[in-house]
């Protein structure tokens, strides 16, 4: 099956609008089945439900949580699991960014066609409008970078709007280069892009495995993309072009991802085995342990001042607060 869904995407690669359209349906995650391990550090229960995207904001210390039904963002103590605010969403979503180091919180609104900017550590929100459904979010020079997944595109918001095509279903989205490079994985078409984060001028396309959801950027201008329906993690380079150079087995339909640049590690959950898996960065990424992780572990967060992981539960409603240091 994985055979027949690359052979798809090399031919999605050509631009033909007929065999896209013939392609499967973007990967998602599996669905999690019951813990049979305790998960490892502290976990908390959430007042909202299924929680999914989360970020780290190192300057207060605070993790932002999205929550559904009540579309929401809850604010919890990074340390003590406590919540300290909550902050109303024009719709729900599935992934948080931060603007820079003192914030603002992005926060895509898919249903809304807007991103929601929360300040941070008070709360208070505000919108820009972005497309038709806003998927995922980037910043870098005091622009925003968003995926519009049913348009087709990546916006460039909070100055002049901009707006260039993209391939089908563009998902996750990742800054490079000290904000120079951004890469948009797209799940259907199965392909990463490379654009220039000024001009939105493409510098470069490649095949992305059997059904890529995620994209987070390294040091060197690299890109690493979690290929869901492949079981694997894959390592790209840009210099002198954009090219896959390295595919790491990840057995168990993995699908959230953070990076740790201070340390050289990658966290990655899997969904089908309740896991978070350690890896060392940079062209070689090896496995360096596995932990029981809450059920459904659909995103993660790293903490760059303190190396903290943090992973959603989205089936039981639950934050897993890990210190690094404690959990080998």
């Amino acid at each position: 099956m994985i055979l027949g869904l690359l052979c798809a995407a090399a031919l999605a690669g050509c631009g033909s609008s007929d065999s896209v359209a013939e392609l499967p349906p973007a990967a998602a995650p599996d669905a999690s089945p019951e813990l049979t391990e305790r998960p490892a550090g502290e976990v908390v229960r959430l007042d909202g439900r299924a929680p999914e995207g989360v970020a780290v904001d190192p300057l207060t210390g605070l993790v932002a949580v999205a929550v559904r039904d009540p579309a929401e963002v809850l604010l919890v103590d990074g340390q003590a699991g406590r919540l300290r605010r909550r902050a109303a969403l024009p719709a729900a979503t599935r992934h948080l960014a931060l603007a820079g180091t003192s914030g603002p919180l992005l926060a895509p609104a898919e249903d809304a066609g807007s991103v929601a900017q929360i300040q941070l550590p008070g709360g208070e929100t505000g919108t820009l409008p972005a497309g038709a459904a806003p998927h995922d979010v980037a910043a870098a020079g005091g622009r925003q970078y968003v995926t519009d997944r049913r348009g087709g595109a990546l916006l460039a918001i909070g100055g002049e709007p901009e707006r260039v095509g993209v391939a089908a279903e563009p998902d996750g989205v990742a800054v490079a280069d000290e904000g120079r490079t951004i890469a948009v994985v797209s799940g259907r078409e199965r392909v990463l892009e490379l654009f220039d984060t000024l001009s939105l001028e493409r510098l470069g396309r490649a095949p992305a495995g059997a059904g890529p959801t995620h994209v987070v950027s390294g040091s060197e201008g690299r890109f690493y993309v979690v290929d869901t329906t492949g079981d694997a993690l894959l390592v790209f380079e840009t210099r002198p072009e954009l090219r896959l150079t390295r595919r790491v087995a990840l057995l168990g339909a993995p699908y959230g991802i953070a990076v740790d640049r201070e340390r050289g590690r990658l966290w990655v959950t899997l969904t089908a085995t309740n896991e978070l898996v350690e890896l060392s960065a940079g062209t070689r990424p090896r496995t360096l342990r596995s932990l029981p992780a809450v059920r459904q572990p659909n995103s993660v967060a790293v903490d760059p001042r303190t190396g903290r992981a943090y992973v959603t539960g989205r089936a039981d409603d639950r934050l897993q607060l890990l210190d690094a240091r404690r959990a080998r």
